[in-house]
């Protein structure tokens, strides 16, 4: 397990865990986490993981940036400033784009920047319990930093995105999952296991059909049906050859002598790249 100062990151089994290591401050981001979080993603970039989780210590995931020290303390200093920025943003737009599988759990505390952080993962697996809120109108701006971005890609009614972004009131883990921000949410005590099970399923799966499930579904969400036809059969063909079209001669080579169901199960990978 490798420690920084505010973040602990553990790869194993073909994961990387990353938990945000401030419990003090529920897990706030401070220019200090932003700059640890590049040297992370740079390891976890050279170990070619299929799966990244992250989480938060004690009862927080992330109540979002350190305002003292993301804001009012480098606020006359520009170049500080920038460099914050370029931090923060910078980690963020790659774990977005990031082509392994990233799975936020969310133990407790999720506001402001977490939940942008949240919103930019494939999959939110969360307490019932914990709080989430758009608190920045309490302090007079209004979400910024991708936070607008992500609330309203996440929440599709607009009603209710705006009422929490307006009003700043808070909402349970369980409403998350109603309104669409969470993928499932759970009791608490079943968190753990639960995302063990989804980590699981995912890294028996071939990291370059992992990959190419997210770019393609992001490309072809904005795309005519007949543009979307095009490039989801070009990119299968760009799959097969990667992969030494390992989908017909192994997994359906597999299945006509029924050795497997498709629909329930996954073949034994054998060309993985």
């Amino acid at each position: 397990m490798s420690s920084y100062q505010t973040v602990l990151l553990d790869i194993r089994d073909h994961a990387a865990y990353i938990t945000f290591n401030r419990p003090e401050k529920r897990n706030c981001m401070s220019p200090t986490l932003h700059a640890e979080m590049v040297k992370v993603l740079d390891e976890i970039d050279r170990a070619r993981v299929k799966v990244i989780v992250i989480t938060g210590a004690g009862d927080a995931f992330c109540a979002g940036m350190d305002l003292e020290g993301c804001f009012l303390e480098p606020f006359d200093k520009p170049d500080l400033m920038a460099e914050i920025n370029r931090n923060a943003f910078g980690w963020f737009t790659r774990m977005k784009n990031h082509s392994a599988v990233t799975i936020g759990k969310v133990n407790g505390w999720c506001f402001g920047g977490g939940m942008a952080l949240a919103g930019v993962l494939d999959i939110v697996l969360v307490a019932e319990e914990s709080t989430w809120g758009l608190s920045e109108v309490n302090f007079g701006i209004f979400p910024g930093g991708g936070t607008t971005w992500a609330y309203a890609n996440n929440m599709p009614s607009r009603k209710k995105a705006l009422y929490y972004a307006l009003t700043g009131e808070t909402f349970t883990g369980k409403q998350a999952e109603e309104m669409g921000y969470a993928t499932k949410s759970m009791p608490l005590a079943e968190l753990d296991a639960e995302t063990d099970r989804v980590v699981k399923m995912l890294t028996r799966l071939g990291r370059t059909v992992l990959a190419k499930t997210k770019q393609v579904y992001e490309k072809v969400r904005w795309m005519d049906f007949e543009a979307a036809i095009d490039y989801e059969m070009a990119k299968l063909w760009e799959l097969s050859r990667e992969t030494n079209d390992d989908w017909v001669r192994t997994a359906l080579a597999s299945f006509k002598r029924r050795e497997f169901k498709p629909g329930t199960q996954a073949y034994t990978l054998t060309k993985d790249v």
